[in-house]
């Protein structure tokens, strides 16, 4: 009997460059297929993401086309990807898979949601018109606001190789259990040389650094991740780790609508809107596909 055929693509999110961004395999599955398996097409393609999208029939209780959607890198299921979602919302909408403007995903994280938008000149926030198509399209998502809590030993950490080069002026954690260290400057944070070892050896998951963007930029802050442990050296664009970025610099510079620099080598731009009453981030970039192809279920 003939092999299924599993249809993938790879989308570069948060880019409007092919190579540029964050990569993401985006993987449309007709039938479940179990965790080995999809841990094993994830450690194949040895992206940061690999995303599995299945389809949800439609009930009453919404309108919007409905997907299952998880995220896996080379090594291990995360909770919440947001280059992988923004990856396939762009793979949903550019393909014609979906006739809508929002589209909801069921995920570990609860349900999220991808909107087309208009182009980031417009105010974030503001509904999709047909009027505004000449722009071009973003998609906004709407993910939860993470809170930092305190860093119970900071000392402990600033005598750790991977941190003794640099200055830091505060040391915080995420509910991820990612270590959250702000640099005197954004300039220090895309200078930082970073040690995967030692940062491997550091507690919790992984670690993000960010510092207010240089003057004349035309950014507000500046950040990287790293997050040797789940297989990724370094997260080229981090969309999740933005729900904790974009709340804090939200009360440092007291403005909601943020535009952010990944300063990774492939670098990244994200635009943020926070949502306090809600304790939402509307979280919106672009993305380009690079390759398409089928993978042997």
């Amino acid at each position: 009997m003939a092999k299924k055929l599993v249809k993938y693509c790879v989308v570069d999110a948060f880019t409007e460059s092919a190579f540029k961004g964050n990569p993401a395999a985006v993987c449309l599955l007709e039938e479940e297929k179990d965790d080995t398996w999809l841990q094993a097409v994830a450690t194949e393609f040895n992206i940061s993401q690999t995303c599995f999208l299945t389809r949800i029939a439609s009930d009453s209780v919404s309108t919007n086309p409905q997907f299952g959607l998880r995220w896996f890198t080379p090594v291990v299921e995360v909770q919440l990807c947001g280059h992988g979602t923004l990856a396939t919302s762009h793979f949903l909408f550019s393909s014609g898979l979906v006739d809508a403007d929002v589209i909801e995903f069921l995920t570990l994280s609860g349900i999220l949601t991808a909107k087309r938008v208009p182009d980031p000149k417009i105010s974030i926030g503001a509904p999709f018109e047909n009027g505004n198509e000449c722009h071009g399209v973003s998609v906004e998502l709407s993910f939860p606001a993470l809170t930092l809590s305190d860093y119970d030993s900071p000392d402990k950490l600033t005598d750790s190789p991977s941190l003794s080069s640099v200055s830091t002026l505060e040391i915080k954690k995420t509910p991820y259990d990612d270590l959250f260290i702000v640099l005197p400057s954004g300039k220090a944070v895309a200078e930082y040389q970073p040690q995967f070892d030692e940062i491997q050896k550091l507690p919790g998951r992984g670690l993000i650094i960010t510092g207010l963007a240089p003057p004349g930029s035309g950014f507000d802050f500046y950040s990287r991740f790293f997050c040797p442990k789940y297989g990724i050296n370094e997260d080229p664009v981090c969309g999740s780790a933005h729900c904790a970025l974009a709340p804090y610099w939200c009360q440092k510079l007291e403005k909601t609508e943020l535009v952010a620099y990944q300063a990774s080598p492939r670098g990244g731009t994200i635009n943020l809107y926070v949502d306090e009453e809600n304790q939402r981030i509307l979280i919106r970039g672009k993305s380009v596909t690079v390759m398409e192809g089928s993978l042997l279920a």
